[in-house]
């Protein structure tokens, strides 16, 4: 097991809290909940060891897209060996159940 924390610009503050995925089903969860004006904070619980540059690399492209584009948030990550392109799924999925629309999304 490893943990990582990462940092991102962000907006003004997510307006509510959700879970989307489960962590048990071979996948990843994502829970989100509001943050501090200004800044996204994730922090990545995963059960692969040796990938923290890899979840850099996935996490910066997708925040550093649209750096003010995300709303400020607290985001966990629990891992279960899920690939890059799921990681963007879900975390552009736990904003669009908020009703806040993903960089270059309409909500």
């Amino acid at each position: 097991m490893e943990t990582f924390d990462f940092q991102y610009p962000a907006g003004q503050p997510a307006n509510g809290r959700v879970m989307v995925g489960v962590v048990g089903s071979g996948d990843l969860e994502v829970l989100l909940e509001p943050g501090m004006a200004g800044l996204t904070r994730v922090r990545v619980t995963t059960s692969v060891n040796g990938y923290g540059a890899v979840w850099q690399a996935q996490l910066d492209r997708l925040f550093k897209a649209d750096a003010q584009g995300w709303p400020a948030a607290r985001v966990e990550i629990n891992d279960f060996g899920a690939t890059p392109g799921v990681v963007g799924m879900r975390v552009a999925q736990a904003f669009q159940t908020l009703g806040d629309a993903a960089p270059g999304e309409k909500s």
